[in-house]
Order: structure tokens, then sequence, then C-alpha cells
């Protein structure tokens, strides 16, 4: 596996793990199948696995994978704050201890305002007191380090980056994106500031798998194990 250093220097595995998409067996998650997926992806040295407050069954699937399998303190967590959902910092206070208990831990190491599409959501959240709040949280360990995902235009992408000392972000990138929401623009200018981006739907949830370059499938076919190079 290759690892990509954080803004506090932390390796990260290239490859993160999506807790959107499980297989479900009736209306619920097949936790003995998604255990084997989570499993086979930290034993090939996946450490970033990233999860959100609505992803039906996801938070409370993981919590139970990875404590029942001791790997909590191995692994880092990435979930989402749904700012969408909260009007008020008792409102955000009580999703993320509920987020909390949902993973069976006791902090978050990368939390993000889900779903940014402008700027206006954001001064929403400061308006009613976001940014002591995340300021507490960091103080007390409860949440190591705070990003946001993105999915509006490049222009209040680069608002939003521009106006907290954010630890890292998270956008929509893949070879059909480049030039849609937070974009290659986007994309640039989070690395001239220094802060590191997860990028999500590289695949487009996989519809984007028969559709690769030939470069990309010859990438693929020449890695000894049929798969991407870079894990």
């Amino acid at each position: 596996m290759q690892y990509r250093k954080d803004k506090a220097g932390n390796d990260l595995s290239v490859l993160g793990f999506g807790c959107m998409r499980f297989t479900k067996k009736g209306n619920a998650i097949d936790l003995e199948k998604a255990e084997t997926e989570i499993m086979a992806a930290y034993k090939a040295g996946v450490n970033y696995y990233d999860t959100a407050y609505i992803y039906p069954g996801s938070e409370v699937l993981l919590g139970t994978i990875l404590k029942r399998n001791g790997i909590r303190e191995k692994v880092n967590i990435a979930t989402k704050l749904p700012q969408y959902m909260v009007n008020s910092l008792h409102g955000v206070e009580k999703t993320f201890a509920e987020e909390l208990e949902r993973l069976q831990t006791n902090y978050i190491d990368y939390y993000l305002m889900h779903m940014l599409t402008d700027l206006a959501q954001w001064n929403r959240l400061k308006d009613m007191g976001i940014l002591e709040w995340i300021a507490e949280k960091k103080k007390s360990g409860a949440i190591r380090y705070i990003g946001f995902s993105y999915h509006g235009n490049s222009e209040n992408f680069l608002k939003i980056l521009e106006d907290y000392d954010w630890d890292f972000c998270q956008i929509q990138y893949n070879y059909l994106d480049e030039n849609t929401q937070a974009g290659v623009t986007g994309l640039k200018a989070a690395a001239a500031k220094g802060i590191p981006v997860i990028i999500m739907e590289p695949l487009r949830g996989g519809k984007l798998v028969n559709l690769l370059p030939p470069e990309a499938k010859k990438l693929m076919q020449e890695n000894e194990r049929g798969w991407s190079p870079a894990a």
C-alpha cells in the first residue's frame, strides 16, 4: 500500500474504504460480507474508513467491526456532520454524541461538514457557533482533524476553502468530473494552500470501471495482482 501525509504528517493510505455502498441482505447490511471486505482492506494496508451519519446502518456496522476485531486504534475513522439537518449547536452536539455511540469510540479522526454546496451553508454554521464548537472538540481530542465535503461549484469551493484553516477537504473528482463541482480548479487551490484532498467517487460508485481509458486498463493489467498499482 502506498501512503500520503496529512497536514499533521500522519500516514494515510492512498486508497481509502468508502462505507456508503455495502451489500445488503434483505433490508439490512450483510454484516458478515462487510466484515470480510473491511478486514481484507485492513490487511492490505488501508487505514482510512469513510462513513457518514446519513448512510443507513453504516456507522453502527463500522464501529462494530472495528471493535470486535480490536483495530479501532489502528485505523482512522472519517465521518460527517449532516449540516443540512441541524439548526442549533444543541443539534450539532446531539448528532456528534450519537455518532460516537454508533461508532463505539470516544473520538473521530477526521470529521467533515457534510455536503456543503455554497458559502451560505458554512456561514449558517458559523452563525450557530460552529467555530467555537470545533475548537472545543479539537482541544478535548474528541475530533482530531476537521474538514468539509463538497458538492457545489468551484467558485463557492474556493470561498469556503479560504474562510477557515481546514485540516483537509473532500471533493468529487474523476476523469469525467475534472471541470464540474470543485474540479481541477479546486484541487489545485487546495494543494497550493497545503490542504490535503480526499477524493470521493473516483469511479462514481463503480459506474466508470468499464469506461476506463486504455492507459488505465493497461496499468492494471500490468500489475502483478491485476488491479490498481496503488494498493
